[in-house]
């Protein structure tokens, strides 16, 4: 199964298949609408914010990258949010020039 991400800022949409993670969804498809970094949970590049459709659980993240109180408010990293249906994301994350 697979289900529908869209990313708000841009318009553009991709599938994420059950199990896998957005950021790496997005990849596979060879997009690039989200800013990716360390790809593992801890950098913060990939943040965003679930501002629909709600459904989706998130992988162990850096606290330094994502508080309790960011979390509630539906923001998590694509590297480690795993939908369960459709979402509508707004990218948060800061884009990486050459000298990073």
């Amino acid at each position: 199964m697979a289900f529908r991400i869209l990313l708000s800022d841009s318009g553009e949409s991709f599938d994420c298949r059950e199990g896998q993670n957005v950021l790496a969804a997005m990849e596979g498809l060879g997009r690039r609408g989200i800013p990716a970094g360390c790809r593992g949970g801890g950098c913060g590049i990939c943040r965003v914010q679930v501002l629909a459709g709600g459904a989706y659980r998130t992988l162990k993240m850096s606290r330094a990258q994502v508080s309790v109180e960011d979390e509630a408010a539906g923001i998590a990293l694509a590297c480690k949010l795993l939908p369960s249906g459709d979402l509508v994301l707004r990218s948060l994350g800061r884009k990486v020039s050459m000298s990073d």
